[in-house]
């Protein structure tokens, strides 16, 4: 009696963890998966969509990097509002870091071509955006660097108290102290 039990216990483990291989190698395969279509869209060519769907959400996010990369910018805005929620706060950060340099990109565009109406509240969009991405996860040098670009691409000027008289020197240093300057290295 002792035995069988033994015996059906063996087997039962056996089985257990033979479950539990296929589940794991499962799992294994399909990052492995997800892994070969990231490198597919950063080679530059696109993947298909119910791929994307049934995905993990870096997947999308290397989608949206995609979209951005060939200037489909309305197709990486679309793609990253669907995961900009998704993951731990990390990915959430590296979402909100990306979609704000999606609008920074935009917005570059837009001073180069001397929109500067529409290149305002791309700009802001995108400050927000790295602000986002900061408050998830301080440590993010990238955003951080970002955000100087657009503070400089575009200052605040709503900031900026401007007096009613044409005083060129005054409104000179009065943009120039609203404008921070770059860190100068690591702590």
């Amino acid at each position: 009696m002792i035995r069988t039990a033994r015996h059906i216990s063996l087997w039962a483990v056996l089985a257990f963890s033979l479950a539990a291989f296929v589940y794991s190698a499962a799992l294994v395969y399909g990052i492995h998966q997800d892994n070969n279509l990231i490198r597919q869209l950063i080679s530059g060519k696109d993947v298909v969509i119910n791929k994307v769907i049934s995905g993990e959400p870096e997947l999308r996010l290397a989608r949206a990097f995609y979209f951005k990369q060939k200037h489909r910018y309305d197709e990486a805005l679309s793609t990253l509002s669907l995961i900009i929620d998704k993951g731990d706060k990390k990915f959430q950060a590296k979402a909100r870091y990306n979609l704000g340099n999606l609008y920074l990109e935009q917005a570059m565009q837009q001073i180069k071509a001397t929109n500067m109406h529409e290149a305002l509240p791309l700009a802001g969009l995108a400050k927000q955006a790295y602000r986002q991405a900061l408050a998830l996860d301080s440590s993010n040098w990238d955003a951080k660097y970002n955000l100087e670009v657009a503070m400089r691409l575009l200052p605040e000027m709503d900031r900026i108290n401007m007096p009613d008289d044409d005083s060129s020197v005054n409104q000179k240093s009065q943009l120039w102290t609203t404008v921070p300057g770059f860190p100068r290295g690591l702590p």
